[in-house]
């Protein structure tokens, strides 16, 4: 059998060599893993990307004049221009924006006190409502609609 070889127990410098204590040519250099397949130092994730890519300027024509916005600025103004032209599928897209992000602005402005025009509406209608003998609100919602005032129900109807 082979005689097992005795590594010395350090080198020039008086370094230690043993258990947690690798020999200094075969150590990591200072700033690299032992994983060369991970994340590259300072690279972003997706969100990071889209929020700067949206926040880049860009120049915009208005009215003759060139003026600077924002990516996602300029990028609404075309899809509203495209749903003023008659786009479905821009209207659409557009209604649903404004519909998912007016909402706050759409809670604000019902607190908000009626004016004496709208007051004048909605008495009227309570008032017609009250005078054909139905509620101007169900609550269940598993009622049927209410019928237009002065509409005749079919429940009478000749047979």
């Amino acid at each position: 059998m082979a005689k097992d070889k005795e590594t010395p127990g350090g080198d020039k410098n008086g370094y230690e060599v043993g258990y947690c204590r690798p020999p200094k040519h075969s150590q990591f250099r200072p700033g690299h893993s032992g994983n060369p397949a991970g994340r590259r130092r300072g690279l972003r994730n997706l969100v990071t990307d889209v929020k700067s890519t949206l926040g880049t300027p860009v120049k915009v024509k208005e009215g003759g004049r060139t003026r600077t916005r924002s990516t996602q600025e300029a990028a609404l103004m075309v899809l509203c221009q495209k749903a003023l032209r008659g786009d479905a599928r821009a209207l659409d897209r557009f209604v649903d924006l404004a519909m998912r992000f007016n909402s706050d602005a759409a809670e604000v402005g019902s607190a908000q006190a009626l004016t004496a025009d709208d007051q004048a509406i909605l008495t009227a209608y309570v008032a017609e409502h009250v005078a054909a003998g139905t509620s101007p609100v169900t609550t269940n919602e598993n009622a049927k609609p209410a019928s237009k005032p002065g509409a005749r129900s079919n429940k009478n109807a000749p047979k």
